[in-house]
């Protein structure tokens, strides 16, 4: 027992000091303090495991971080097919300059987009597609499940490679964990290359579990592109669970703006398989006009040089004039966002928030809530979707701007995952998005101040808990 309680002691004093010296912010230190504290041994783990900040330790060392940033350095705006864009609205011009420069990636003009509601419709539309491979098939996912999709999926490819198109496949070895070998297998013996996005190997274990591959990016033949929040999953289809379907909003994209979210998955490709670099014509081909709607792709990763997803949506808040309307599932927003959500209500800009009633994780569900009673005094609109699971990664902004992604608004997205979202410049398909963001609204439960914060005291317990724990998310 002496041994045990002097083993706490050590570990507990080390913890200490490591987030004292080490802490990135102190909001965020505090909680990790508190979070040793309170719970023994668990709460050290936890630390070892998703606190520390690796931005400034062995992560960063790892040979394919060191690598990541060496392929930036040696591709950045090499042979990116640029065509300018010259924004009449100055918001517009503020918003894609701050993210060429954060993200690397222009506002690319002369693209065709589509909006897709639900998974049924996304699905749909992206088997179509594929039909329609000629060269190759490029997947890249967070979530890969077995199922009618999974099946389906397999049958078109085994077709399409029959046929000599090429199909390349990653997934993040985390998010597809329940993927079992024998379905990997079975993609791989009809000629597929499957890879997993960083997988967990003994000695580099506490160094990447924390950070996740959450993109979702398909590329067909160089020139049409999905991205958006759908992952290859039943659950968007039909329910599987009390949550019922996952109800989400993805994309499908032809024209110049492929170029640059197929740059994103040849780079996740190169280093998770180890192969020949795709940055040529046979993968980059040359891609006309295909319609008028200006894109801008947003990546954002922990070896980026800055957190381009988190500097989207602060920008998008600071610049709305009349209206922000976010959807989002993990509402988990750190000091930044809320200050600057604060400055927009304050200033008599009509923000709306539509989040879901049901979660598949109590500890996000109850983070989330946690700030709603502040969010509420400030005059925010909060929306609950009672029925299904809302998982749309959505922002309108004045009827002007629309992004759509997998980018939440939490602090795995902003610092530890690798996300990628679509910055749609269009007022038309803006107000479209709006329409039935607002169509969603009326269909969820608003919640009222007075009431809210009249909650019990067992609910205000169970959301101080799990903001404790928020860094973690």
């Amino acid at each position: 027992m002496i041994i045990i309680i002097s083993l706490y002691c050590i570990l507990t004093i080390l913890s200490i000091l490591h987030i004292i010296l080490y802490g990135s912010r102190p909001i965020k230190s505090l909680s990790w303090l508190l979070i040793v504290l309170i719970f023994p041994f668990i709460g050290i783990v936890l630390y070892i495991v998703f606190g520390i900040n690796r931005r400034r330790l062995k992560f960063f060392k790892l040979k394919q971080t060191v690598r990541r940033r060496l392929y930036d350095n040696t591709y950045r705006g090499k042979s990116v097919k640029e065509q300018q864009v010259h924004f009449k609205n100055k918001k517009n011009q503020k918003l894609s300059k701050l993210l060429r420069s954060s993200s690397n990636f222009v506002a690319q003009p002369a693209n065709e987009v589509v909006v897709l509601q639900n998974g049924k419709e996304t699905f749909d539309t992206i088997f179509e597609a594929l039909q329609k491979a000629e060269k190759f098939i490029h997947l890249q996912y967070y979530i890969f499940e077995e199922g009618e999709l999974f099946d389906k999926l397999y049958s078109l490819l085994k077709e399409k490679l029959k046929n000599n198109v090429e199909v390349r496949i990653l997934y993040d070895a985390i998010g597809s964990y329940a993927l079992r070998k024998k379905a990997i297998k079975k993609l791989k013996d009809i000629g597929a290359n499957v890879y997993p996005i960083m997988p967990l190997h003994f000695g580099s274990f506490l160094f990447t579990l924390n950070y996740r591959n959450h993109r979702k990016i398909i590329i067909i033949d160089g020139r049409i592109g999905f991205t958006g929040g759908v992952n290859i999953s039943d659950k968007y289809i039909s329910p599987k669970s009390e949550l019922g379907i996952w109800d989400d909003t993805h994309l499908y994209l032809n024209g110049p703006a492929v170029d640059s979210l197929h740059r994103v998955f040849i780079k996740d490709y190169y280093f998770a398989s180890n192969e020949e670099l795709l940055l040529t014509n046979n993968y980059l081909p040359e891609i006309e006009k295909q319609g008028d709607v200006v894109v801008q792709i947003v990546a954002g990763g922990p070896d980026a040089d800055h957190p381009s997803i988190m500097q989207q949506y602060i920008t998008m808040i600071n610049l709305a004039e009349e209206y922000i309307y976010i959807s989002n599932p993990y509402f988990i927003p750190n000091n930044a966002m809320l200050e600057a959500l604060r400055i927009a209500a304050l200033s008599g800009v009509n923000i709306k928030l539509l989040v879901p009633k049901k979660s598949d994780s109590w500890l996000a569900k109850y983070s989330m809530l946690s700030f709603f009673e502040e969010l509420l005094f400030l005059g925010i609109e909060i929306y609950q979707q009672k029925d299904d699971f809302l998982h749309s990664k959505v922002i309108i902004m004045d009827g002007e701007i629309a992004s759509v992604g997998s980018g939440n608004f939490d602090h795995r997205s902003f610092e530890h995952n690798f996300e990628t979202n679509a910055l749609i410049y269009d007022s038309q398909i803006a107000e479209s998005i709006c329409t039935d963001f607002i169509a969603d609204c009326k269909e969820s439960v608003l919640l009222n101040y007075e009431t809210y914060k009249k909650r019990s005291l067992k609910r205000k317990l169970s959301e101080g808990i799990a903001r404790f724990f928020s860094p973690l998310l």
